[in-house]
């Protein structure tokens, strides 16, 4: 068997995509700070607030089934390249919408651009890196997800207040990602397989997407992504609105508060995480997995308990929240790696598309759609209670606060699946490590 072997270029290229995927992040983060501000302009409900995301989401996953086929095929950095530049134009493009029908059309171009991205960046850093060193080049790639938010919750505000108009940061965070596209042109790519210790075979595969959906570990990989994702859409686009409605707190406050939430805590928890499940991976091949499970639960017990606090303790409800969040990044260091463990490398892109369609389409959609109905009708509900006859901000506030409940539940299914995803994963992985050796690709044997 020959020694697993890492890219000399492995950590040029990753920063690259670590920046890329910052600003990936850092767009998909700005409406969701200026939800308020844009649904005072327009009069808008809070089931179209979640429309403008669940809009997003949906092309997003639609579209990332044929790119990531075509970035297991073609050459993935001319793909990241021009999603790149697609995505941060229509992002400068939300600036100039006249109201929520041409708003959306300009989140529909962002998902369509950044659906060329994740599978293609995946795929490229699995063929950098030999799967030992796996958790902790995913880390610092999906570091670029809590930087990205913190960059946008720290400064979307201030430029609110600096240009005195919501719309001029669309346009602030369209600059950085033409520029990163240039960059992205450069790449010299891996070849595929480059980092396993078996050379794969060059043969075509046929029913490529049948083939990943025979592995039983990617269901339920595919299943605790669909729950997380919901979770993590539903808290990224509410939290703000929550922070402003509930607490009480100006635009500006309530999007540093968020950015402590979901920012600051990815740092620590991708970071730290990575090397912890790593270690835990070599101890144990249900290491990596059981560690994500034993997190993720623990998530969900923490933010349940935050939303259970008043209106007058928003410093508690800060703290107690982000611990839940700051565990909850345990997915992405545990999950991401696990697909590739199980998945070969000529399928890895078409297996990571397949899981964000998935993921996206049930999770990230459904996620602010559905709290953001159930915070209409929670309102309209707290309004009948209170015998009123006209909808005010404090029924609005207890309105999107009980529909928040979702997030913990969803967390706690996301835990259930992560563990029975251990249960099978030692089959898969050895019947991928098999394949390779036997130079043909193999389904699951589980």
């Amino acid at each position: 068997m020959s020694e697993a072997r890492q890219a000399s270029n492995a950590w040029r290229v990753l920063t690259i995509l670590f920046l890329a995927n910052l600003f990936n992040f850092f767009d998909r983060a700005v409406p969701a700070i200026l939800l308020e501000p844009i649904r005072k302009e327009w009069s808008l409900s809070d089931f179209q607030l979640g429309l403008i995301a669940a809009a997003f989401t949906v092309i997003y996953a639609l579209a990332g089934i044929p790119l990531g086929r075509m970035a297991d095929t073609g050459s993935r950095k001319k793909i990241m390249g021009w999603g790149l530049i697609a995505w941060s134009g229509f992002t400068g493009l939300a600036a100039a919408a006249t109201g929520f029908t041409t708003f959306l059309l300009t989140r529909v171009g962002v998902g369509i651009g950044e659906a060329s991205y994740a599978p293609a960046a995946t795929s490229m850093i699995g063929d950098l890196f030999p799967a030992s060193k796996r958790s902790r080049a995913i880390g610092v790639f999906m570091l670029g997800l809590p930087l990205g938010l913190l960059l946008a919750f720290f400064t979307v505000g201030a430029m609110v207040k600096a240009f005195g108009s919501w719309r001029a940061p669309f346009v602030v965070a369209m600059i950085p990602g033409l520029i990163i596209a240039l960059l992205m042109f450069t790449i010299r790519e891996p070849e595929r397989g480059a980092a396993e210790t078996e050379r794969q075979s060059q043969a075509p595969i046929a029913n490529p997407i049948r083939k990943v959906l025979g592995i039983l570990t990617m269901w339920w990989i595919i299943l605790a992504g669909i729950a997380a994702n919901f979770a993590a859409y539903a808290t990224n686009s509410f939290m703000v609105p929550l922070m402003q409605r509930f607490f009480g707190l100006p635009l500006e406050r309530a999007a540093i508060s968020t950015g402590v939430i979901v920012g600051i805590t990815g740092l620590i928890g991708l970071t730290a995480g990575g090397w912890i499940a790593d270690r835990m991976h070599q101890r144990s091949e249900r290491g990596r997995l059981m560690l994500g499970a034993v997190c993720v639960a623990v998530s969900a017990v923490a933010t349940w308990y935050a939303l259970q606090l008043g209106a007058g303790q928003v410093g508690a409800f800060i703290a107690i929240f982000s611990i839940g969040w700051l565990l909850q990044y345990s997915y992405y260091i545990c999950l991401y790696p696990a697909i590739q463990d199980v998945v070969e490398p000529r399928l890895r892109a078409t297996a990571l598309a397949v899981f964000f369609a998935a993921l996206y389409l049930l999770g990230g959609a459904f996620g602010p759609l559905v709290v953001g109905f159930l915070s209409d009708r929670y309102a309209e509900a707290a309004m009948t209670a209170a015998g009123a006859v006209e909808m005010t901000e404090q029924f609005k506030a207890v309105g999107l606060h009980g529909a928040m409940i979702l997030v913990p539940a969803s967390l706690l299914v996301t835990a259930v699946a992560i563990f029975m995803a251990t249960r099978s994963f030692p089959a898969d992985a050895r019947a991928m490590s098999d394949g390779m050796a036997a130079g043909r690709p193999t389904p699951s044997a589980s």
